[in-house]
């Protein structure tokens, strides 16, 4: 069985998308999923699994909370430890991101395209500072995210993904230490 940690987008956030942490355990349950935990009440959810196709782990998970839930624009993206044990490891800014509050990984549902990528103009976003990984965005926010552009709101318009949902390093490195 290989553990995986699903990451649900904009969920218990400003008091809209309601998704109750013991509601989405119960269902990752009815899923056939096994030692389902959660973590915070953001939309974080470890899991056990014989199963490997992530895409389609992704989507019962997204049509479970429609069905289940009634809220049908939830996106989820569901990833290994290896894959986040990558994240953590791989890390470009971390010489510059002194506060891991104040970096963020946002996931993405598929790898950016470069041309995409080269199209976002950096300098224009400063002193907020984004680097590309294999499936992910690193975004550093030296003076706080509140009034940053660089959202994953952002990037999933200017990359053309399906879905991009961002977690703070404290919560990546804490799903991280809490997968087997």
């Amino acid at each position: 069985m290989t553990e995986f940690v699903a990451l649900l987008r904009g969920v218990n956030v400003g008091g809209r998308q309601k998704v109750p942490m013991a509601d989405l355990r119960a269902l990752l349950g009815e899923l056939g999923h096994a030692d389902v935990r959660t973590h915070l009440q953001s939309g974080n959810a470890i899991f056990g699994t014989d199963r490997t196709d992530t895409d389609k782990i992704a989507e019962e998970i997204e049509q479970g909370i429609a069905r289940e839930m009634g809220l049908p624009a939830i996106g989820c993206l569901v990833f290994n430890r290896e894959y986040l044990r990558r994240v953590v490891d791989e890390n470009p800014l971390s010489d510059i991101a002194t506060e891991p509050a104040k970096l963020l990984a946002i996931f993405l549902s598929e790898p950016p395209a470069a041309g995409k990528l080269r199209a976002i103009d950096a300098d224009a976003y400063k002193p907020d500072v984004f680097a590309p990984g294999k499936q992910e965005i690193y975004v550093w926010y030296p003076d706080g995210i509140r009034n940053s552009k660089l959202t994953h709101a952002f990037f999933q318009k200017k990359l053309g993904c399906r879905i991009a949902t961002g977690r703070n390093w404290n919560t990546v490195n804490a799903l991280l230490n809490k997968m087997n």
